[in-house]
């Protein structure tokens, strides 16, 4: 057929048309998996592989560990293999999983809230020191994480963690990992709103139930009532923020889809106010949600932010109400700017009751079995049988009456645990780094630790709030987006033309007062070894260059690039 005004389609060939496999979402038909992760979770949930360590695994040893339990199922109790010693960071993305494995795991104990007993921490102090070589790390998720675990010791540390009311269901995988909450929550003498109730029932219904157990991937959930907004609400899947209503008196904001990674969004407000007694079943539906109509097809998209952005807030919200609600939720407001800069609650606080609560500063969360036990004995020398963690790699002790104060304070200092840290040392993160982990190019806890010591000799007149964030790959479980200085691990040059040890720097990151990413200054790349002199360089650019009162991430946001360099 001859093209024509009439036809001008008739000038083209037919192309042959293929059926849309759409985005693997359950609520649209695509039940099918399409890669590898969604099949073995079709196979057998994850929540299953529990029997198979107590029963075979830890009895035939590593080597009898099927493939898709090793590196996928065991993740639902807590477990990764961790990185075999001596492995360049080269090689991180060269090499194939199996030959990156060590016969050992990381073990991560799932701690809702941040909230322990001094007896549960002892517990997990002892078991590092038993059973993974004293590690026992601190992370920005309220958890505590062990290495050089072997599958054969895994069902009795379940056995002792269970004991004290500890577990690691769900601490990894794709299922509702910890719930973060207010370190404070129930404590602290300026809360709106006790969450603790909420992250309770959410864990009682929820958490090991296979209703949830097949996500299309991770889900992050956070809860605080405390003004400080101290869970970093804005950057987890679902939050419910303390906020006062006009009418309905405390409650909650309502945020979803929020994440970093390498695609990092702010979450939204939905606009909608939860009561406290209703948190539970809201989350069902956010949850559920994610469930029914998140991404399954690519790895890189099963994230609830990715639903979330292409829905938009209103739409969302709509689906939540009409489809699994069945009703609609109350109009509220947003939450308020937090006074204070800093939300790590470090320091000594007055609780609600009189006391006092000590909020003190490990080094980039890096502590270990015996300091653990320690703090443990020290806490309940002092009065105290309830301890913390936070969202920050910090750790608090409660109900500390005022007399015993100082004398808490001096014992944990002697520990190297310091109440009153600087700046640097009370800032810095760090996540695990090539030590242990797979994904990792660079060494980061050791240099976070050395960055202080550095920056504390070099300038210790500076007294501003400064937020230094390591990571030692691309995917920002140290939050190096939203730092003011942000360090993004890398291979680079050196003057010499070696491939070393670097980082890749964004600046002027923030959460909490006007959250936004941070700045990437074309080509600015740093070696491990330059890191310090950077650091000083910049931060006493900023301190000649800072109008009054100017925070750091709103400078780093204006200067110039040779300011930055």
């Amino acid at each position: 057929m001859a093209a024509t005004p009439q036809n001008p389609a008739a000038a083209t060939p037919r192309r042959k048309v293929s059926r849309h496999r759409g985005e693997g979402q359950w609520a649209a038909g695509h039940h099918t998996p399409l890669n590898g992760n969604e099949q073995f979770k079709k196979d057998d949930d994850g929540l299953n592989v529990r029997t198979r360590i107590e029963t075979i695994y830890s009895k035939r040893g590593f080597d009898s560990i099927d493939p898709n339990d090793l590196r996928g199922r065991m993740r639902w109790w807590g477990l990764y293999t961790q990185r075999k010693p001596g492995i360049d960071g080269g090689k991180t993305a060269i090499l194939e999983p199996e030959e990156l494995d060590d016969k050992y795991f990381m073990l991560r104990v799932r701690i809702d809230g941040g909230r322990l007993t001094t007896a549960q921490l002892r517990v997990i102090g002892e078991i590092s020191q038993e059973f993974a070589r004293g590690t026992a790390d601190l992370t920005d998720r309220q958890n505590v994480q062990y290495h050089w675990i072997r599958i054969e010791d895994v069902p009795e540390i379940w056995n002792r963690l269970e004991a004290v009311g500890l577990s690691t269901t769900e601490a990894c995988g794709d299922t509702p990992r910890t719930i973060l909450g207010s370190p404070v929550a129930g404590i602290a003498e300026d809360e709106i709103i006790d969450g603790s109730p909420a992250v309770d029932e959410i864990s009682r219904r929820f958490i090991g139930s296979k209703e949830f157990s097949n996500l299309p991937r991770k889900f992050k959930t956070a809860i605080s009532g405390s003004p400080l907004l101290d869970v970093a609400h804005e950057i987890n899947d679902v939050a419910f923020v303390g906020v006062e209503h006009p009418e309905h008196g405390p409650g909650f904001d309502l945020w979803v889809g929020g994440g970093l990674s390498t695609n990092p969004k702010i979450g939204v407000r939905l606009g909608a106010w939860v009561p406290l007694d209703e948190v539970p079943d809201v989350w069902a539906g956010v949850i559920g949600i994610f469930r029914d109509y998140g991404y399954r097809r690519l790895r890189t998209r099963a994230r609830l932010k990715f639903l979330v952005a292409d829905w938009g807030p209103e739409k969302f919200r709509q689906i939540l109400e009409d489809e699994y609600l069945k009703r609609k939720l109350a109009d509220g407001p947003a939450p308020a700017a937090p006074v204070e800069r800093w939300r790590d609650h470090v320091g000594v606080h007055r609780q609600q009751d009189g006391r006092f609560y000590v909020g003190f500063a490990p080094r980039v969360g890096r502590v270990d079995g015996a300091t653990l036990t320690k703090i443990a004995e020290l806490a309940e020398a002092h009065g105290s049988g309830r301890v913390r963690t936070t969202v920050e790699q910090k750790m608090i002790v409660l109900d500390v009456e005022e007399g015993q104060v100082e004398s808490l304070v001096e014992a944990l200092e002697a520990l190297d645990l310091t109440a009153k840290p600087s700046p640097f040392r009370r800032g810095t993160m760090a996540c695990t780094g090539i030590e242990y982990c797979k994904l990792a190019i660079v060494e980061t806890k050791q240099r976070g630790s050395a960055l202080i010591d550095e920056l504390e000799r070099r300038i210790p007149e500076f007294d501003e709030p400064i937020t230094i964030n390591i990571n030692g790959c691309p995917n920002a479980c140290a939050r190096i987006q939203v730092a003011d200085i942000g360090l993004k691990g890398q291979l680079v040059l050196n003057d010499r033309g070696e491939q070393v040890e670097g980082f890749q720097v964004h600046l002027g990151g923030a959460l909490g007062l006007e959250a936004a990413f941070g700045r990437k200054v074309r080509g600015l790349k740093v070696t491990s070894e330059e890191l310090p002199d950077y650091v000083e360089r910049v931060l006493k650019r900023f301190q000649d260059e800072r109008e009054d009162g100017e925070r750091f991430a709103v400078w780093a946001t204006r200067a110039s690039e040779e300011a930055l360099s």
